[in-house]
């Protein structure tokens, strides 16, 4: 039997086979996308019944404001020769930053539990993405963020601080944000290293020097000089002093790389940090319970 020459047999077949595969891709795509929702979602219900948990990230900054920008205020902006009252505006954004990493200690702890409670077991036993297994989490401490960056900025213009420059907010607020995204893959793959909850709460000590030796609370040319050299380099102080920038604040001058290019590095560092850290707590996923 003869193929008519005008019926178009193996180009209509690839045409079909990259239709198919390009369908399948997006099916995907679309499944891992509504799987991390509903992981996201039963970490956000799981905050709604338990709303200590967001009382207690937002305790250390507030506290933070209480103590450093009244009790030490006045001595802090004389050793930056400004007034207390601009030195709780340089302040302010260094504590929206200090709250994004905090949230290292409820990321790490709550994957440990659900380690620990076989609830990544049960996951990864079910038809889901593997990516969402993870990326939910993420997905619910980046929302979670939004919430808390509202309330601090609330508390903050109760305090004096206000953003000068409005149009730039959006731009601030997306650098936190993306900020806390990092944190959490950070936070993600702490938690399927550790032991339980009771070791990753002894490793969130940890955070404490990484947020504070930074541009957060004084600024790093204050600091010794090879400590200001380590401060400059911490992921946290490029986003401080971008922000600082975009909210129109008081800042210290640039004298460093780092102070000069803080925008850039401010999208950089959160970019590599989630580059190395997603693959290293998928690989980690793949290999629990072996």
């Amino acid at each position: 039997m003869t193929v008519p020459m005008d019926v178009p047999t193996r180009p209509m077949d690839v045409s079909t086979r990259l239709t198919d595969v390009a369908n399948v891709h997006g099916s995907r795509i679309t499944w891992a996308a509504v799987d991390t929702w509903v992981v996201a979602r039963r970490h956000l219900l799981h905050l709604v019944r338990r709303p200590d948990e967001l009382l207690g990230t937002l305790m250390i900054p507030v506290m933070a404001v209480a103590m450093f920008g009244f009790v030490f205020g006045d001595a802090f902006g004389v050793a930056m020769n400004v007034p207390g009252e601009q030195y709780r505006e340089f302040l302010l954004p260094g504590l929206f930053a200090l709250t994004m990493a905090f949230g290292i200690g409820n990321t790490t702890i709550s994957v440990a539990e659900d380690v620990r409670g076989g609830v990544l077991d049960r996951m990864r036993s079910l038809p889901m993405s593997p990516v969402a297994v993870l990326a939910g989490r993420s997905l619910a401490d980046v929302i979670l963020a939004v919430v808390e960056l509202g309330i601090l900025m609330g508390l903050g213009t109760l305090f004096g601080w206000q953003a000068h420059d409005g149009g730039a907010i959006l731009a601030a607020l997306g650098l936190l944000v993306v900020l806390r995204l990092a944190f959490s893959w950070v936070g993600i793959l702490l938690g399927l290293l550790v032991s339980g909850p009771e070791a990753a709460m002894k490793y969130f000590a940890l955070v404490f020097p990484l947020a504070m030796i930074a541009d957060t609370i004084v600024p790093t040319d204050l600091m010794p000089g090879w400590l200001g050299g380590v401060a400059a380099w911490n992921p946290l102080t490029s986003t401080v002093i971008a922000t600082r920038d975009l909210f129109g604040n008081t800042a210290a001058p640039a004298t460093t790389w780092i102070g000069e290019h803080a925008m850039t590095t401010a999208v950089l560092w959160p970019v590599a940090i989630i580059a190395v850290c997603l693959p290293l707590a998928m690989v980690r996923l793949r290999r629990l319970g072996r």
